[in-house]
Parts: structure tokens; sequence; C-alpha cells
């Protein structure tokens, strides 16, 4: 997702999580800096990216304020769907092996 884009309104930056918010409020910043840095040398060939970025910035720590003084919601988070995990053959022996243990435990128990 590039920053300074239409991408970042405040209806967007409400299903953010907090996480997500700093990595983008990170990614703003080193944007910007590289953006200060081709100015310095007479590189910047987008002045008005300049501003774009720093509204950016200043959008995000004002959704950040927000959910600190508790008038912007922080969404639930979502969920992935578990992925199952892949056993190789040696795996599976040994999980066959402590099944097979925890089965003659049981029935010396009984």
């Amino acid at each position: 997702m590039a920053v300074g884009t239409k991408e970042l309104t405040p209806v967007e930056l409400d299903t953010f999580e907090d996480e997500r918010l700093l990595d983008e409020l990170k990614k703003a910043k080193e944007e910007l800096f590289n953006l200060r840095f081709q100015s310095a040398t007479g590189q910047l060939e987008s002045h008005g990216r300049l501003r774009a970025v720093k509204r950016d910035i200043a959008r995000i720590y004002t959704v950040i304020r927000e959910r600190e003084l508790g008038i912007r919601a922080t969404p639930a988070p979502v969920e992935a769907p578990a992925k199952a995990e892949k056993k190789t053959k040696k795996a599976k022996a040994t999980a066959s092996d402590e099944d097979a243990a925890a089965e003659a435990a049981e029935t010396k128990e009984a």
C-alpha cells in the first residue's frame, strides 16, 4: 500500500489494528525521511508528496490518540484461520508413539 494515497482515509484507518497502525506510521516516517533527502539534493520530483505524507502521519497519530482516549473504538482482532500443520514422517511416528504410550498408561490405571 502506498503511503499518501486515498487508501489512508480515517475510515480505512479505523479498521487497522494497533500493530498495523504503527507499521504504517513507521513506513510513512521512512518515506518522509527519504523525501526530505531528495528535496535537499534537488532530486525531488513531486513536492506535493511531502505534504501528503505529512498529512498521513498526522492522520495516523490522530487515530492512535483517539483510541487512547476512548473516542474511537479499537477494532476486534480478526483471527486468521488456523493452518493445518504438515507432519513429516518423523513427526507422525513420534505422535503415534506418544499416543500408544498414553493408551498404555490409561490401561495400567484401570
